[in-house]
């Protein structure tokens, strides 16, 4: 079974730049806007906001570690294109069409982690929580509670770390004894590793060069 991973953080907090240190043959990055990475890379990605193109994607990668970056813009785009529509129905629909996507790393093959790299927003009580399309849809679910690993990515002058745990406004949240530490430096490669040492996963699989590149 794949494991859903949340990566949450307002822009500009480093959740793109924690892929810098992992190899460009060790994962697949679904890119929802097209935007570039900011770091210096030749790495390819798949740019969609297509919830079956993803779904495919996951299951014929033969990458361990998959990202989809910017997935609040899979609801954005969507609510988007069906704004002229009337009634409250679409905003069921999005919903699923979200809930579905996560659902579906469910039924990956064992040691595949999917990070859905996320946008957030806060609340007038100072509550941090993940960017929907608003209230109607969040009533109808709670995206953040689908996921055991949620990291929020933050940053204090020129330093960037992701937060592990939870406090009164934060939505951090990971298993008991994954990390020891209430901060951690914001590398997706470190945290792949820490997450697949506490269930005792194998080390993700190596991309053929050609496949990489294709």
């Amino acid at each position: 079974m794949g494991i859903p991973c949340m990566i949450l953080g307002r822009s500009g907090v480093g959740k793109s730049a924690s892929m810098r240190n992992i190899p460009e043959d060790r994962y697949s990055l679904v890119e929802v806007n097209g935007k570039p990475l900011p770091f210096k890379t030749k790495k390819q990605t798949y740019n969609t906001d297509d919830y079956a193109k993803i779904s495919r994607y996951m299951h014929d990668t033969p990458a361990d570690i998959i990202v989809i970056d910017d997935s609040q813009y899979l609801m954005a785009n969507e609510f988007m294109r069906r704004a002229k529509e009337k009634g409250f129905e679409k905003f069921t629909e999005i919903g699923l069409n979200f809930w579905n996507l996560i659902n579906e790393v469910q039924k990956l093959p064992a040691n595949k982690i999917v990070y859905f790299l996320h946008h957030t927003e806060t609340e007038i009580d100072g509550t941090i929580k993940e960017k929907t399309i608003g209230k109607l849809l969040d009533e109808k679910i709670c995206i953040a509670g689908m996921f055991t690993i949620v990291l929020l990515a933050d940053k204090v002058d020129k330093e960037y770390f992701f937060s592990t745990q939870s406090d009164e406004k934060s939505p951090a949240k990971t298993p008991m004894g994954m990390f020891d530490k209430a901060t951690i430096d914001n590398d997706l490669y470190a945290v792949d590793a820490a997450i697949r040492s506490y269930y005792e996963f194998t080390e993700p699989s190596i991309i053929p060069a050609k496949k990489a590149a294709e």
